[in-house]
């Protein structure tokens, strides 16, 4: 499977989604030997390759209705509407055991995009050039503007990866992918509508011109890379995994029923379409 990339789209708790699709990967022993993700994308790929199957499912959906996960009480104590230290010290060490050696030990790559807030650019760090340094880059790169603090690392100030890349297939390409599985978190057909207070993200961020640059376009960066990715599966190039019904399912969602459904979407949808992705691979 050499040459295949698996680029996995953020979205928040629409990342459950993700989550299913990766179960049913796992199911089938379909690990890729390139992972780039962003945001929940990110945060899903980390269990997916420590080869931990349901860990997505118990640290999403089984934690939704602890404050400490995600809550506007966060937000008020500590800058940030999702627990980060709950959800990426205490979740993967204590509550739900996450398997460091494992995920250090895989060969598969994986990517883990950013958006540096001073410039704009997209960021992105590989697992092999982090180690345990992976886990705060992964939190960077989930760190969405308005309700959480950014990661300073390496004299960068770093934003959620899905701001200026919010799927991430460029990088895909630019590692030298030929052929991409593109798992998308929202249905076909949608576009995002564009960002209109400027002057809000300039009073918040009167610093980082390049966020609130990022932030203006992203509609326009969104819609131009799903035109892209529509191509690339026109042409064969790509496999698009993406909800088959409306995503009733928002980013900060905390109805547990809501998010189950979800998850099941994705894993009947991976399930679904297991057959064309097998016969693809071999093509």
């Amino acid at each position: 499977m050499e040459g295949i990339g698996l680029v996995l789209e953020g979205g928040g708790m629409r990342g459950v989604y993700t989550a299913g699709v990766l179960e049913y990967f796992m199911e089938q022993d379909l690990y890729f030997p390139y992972v780039v993700g962003v945001s929940a994308g990110a945060c899903n790929a980390v269990s997916y390759i420590s080869k931990q199957p349901g860990r997505n499912k118990k640290v999403t959906i089984g934690y939704i209705r602890d404050h400490r996960y995600l809550s506007y009480r966060n937000l008020f104590r500590h800058k940030s509407i999702f627990g980060m230290d709950f959800i990426f010290n205490e979740l993967p060490n204590k509550l739900v055991p996450f398997d460091y050696d494992a995920f250090y030990n895989s060969p598969q790559q994986f990517a883990i995009g950013t958006t540096d807030a001073h410039t704009g650019e997209p960021i992105y760090y590989t697992k092999h050039q982090l180690m345990q340094q992976t886990m705060p880059i992964v939190q960077a790169s989930s760190s969405l503007p308005f309700v959480a603090t950014p990661i300073h690392y390496e004299g960068r100030t770093l934003f959620d990866g899905g701001l200026v890349e919010p799927i991430p297939v460029k990088k895909s390409l630019a590692d030298g992918n030929k052929k991409h599985i593109i798992v998308l978190t929202k249905e076909k057909g949608y576009r995002k509508t564009p960002f209109k207070q400027r002057w809000l993200a300039k009073s918040f961020y009167p610093a980082y011109n390049g966020l609130v640059n990022v932030l203006v376009n992203r509609s326009e960066i969104y819609n131009g890379t799903l035109e892209t990715i529509e191509r690339m599966e026109a042409d064969g190039s790509a496999i698009v995994i993406r909800p088959s019904s409306k995503v009733v399912v928002g980013r900060m969602e905390k109805d547990p029923l809501k998010l189950e459904a979800l998850h099941e979407l994705g894993y009947q949808d991976a399930k679904r379409m297991g057959l064309q992705l097998k016969e693809w691979l071999l093509n």
